[in-house]
């Protein structure tokens, strides 16, 4: 009987994920290298519920951001929202639906091109966690769009140990990258996927092992790169 591919994904994922990859003789172990907390102090409640009565134009590049200020402000927001796509917006979909969604990309870099691309815009609200990566705000504030920054969750670093040899290791964040690398080396021959450029960008900083970068950020597409690579 062939060995299956061992694959060690740094998130908690679907199991229907697990057995499409089941399926493809590829076994998945999961262990989640970062944790989520949402972080609302009553001055930022208050913030948020301000914000909430206004038409202004906001910024989302995580599902925990959405699903946090989701819980303060009403359904009923006349937001403009730019996004990042395919996850993020599903959740801004759900979230904040008579809201209109003007524009989503599926990194940030472009994102933040498109948004520069409105020439009337100078204010935005960007909903975020702790450890976001300076490239949109720095990028945004540099053509004079100020950027009102709203911490609404942290991220925390959950590391863990492996000892087993891993034939290809999933990331879904620089902040699992940075958690997993923090006490973990890999050999050689380990096939790294990231979900998006950031991510690859992240690893890049701790390892020269070969990277896969999924052309559409989502879990379905990481594990479907992941089949496609194993099979060659």
């Amino acid at each position: 009987m062939q060995n299956k591919i061992q694959i060690l994904c740094t998130k908690k994922i679907s199991n229907s994920f697990i057995q499409i990859a089941e399926a493809n003789n590829i076994c998945i172990d999961e262990l989640n290298f970062i944790k989520t907390e949402e972080s609302i102090s009553a001055q930022t409640k208050n913030r948020i519920l301000q914000l909430s009565g206004q038409n202004i134009t906001v910024i989302f590049t995580s599902s925990n951001a959405v699903n946090a200020v989701g819980k303060i402000a009403p359904g009923k927001v006349n937001w403009k929202i730019y996004c990042i796509e395919p996850a993020t917006r599903k959740s801004v979909e759900s979230v904040f639906r008579r809201a209109s969604i003007i524009g989503s990309a599926t990194d940030a870099a472009q994102l933040s091109e498109i948004i520069i691309e409105d020439q009337s815009l100078n204010q935005v609200v960007f909903f975020c966690g702790n450890l976001r990566k300076d490239l949109l705000p720095d990028k945004l504030k540099s053509h004079g769009i100020n950027v009102e920054e709203i911490i609404v969750y942290h991220t925390i670093e959950n590391s863990q140990s492996i000892s087993k040899n891993y034939e290809g290791i999933l990331f879904f964040s620089p902040s699992a990258v940075k958690s997993f690398f923090s006490i973990n080396k890999i050999q050689s021959h380990t096939i790294l996927f990231a979900i998006g450029k950031t991510t690859a960008e992240e690893v890049k900083q701790y390892s020269n092992n070969k990277i896969i970068i999924s052309d559409i950020p989502g879990t379905q597409k990481l594990i479907a790169e992941v089949i496609k690579y194993f099979r060659q």
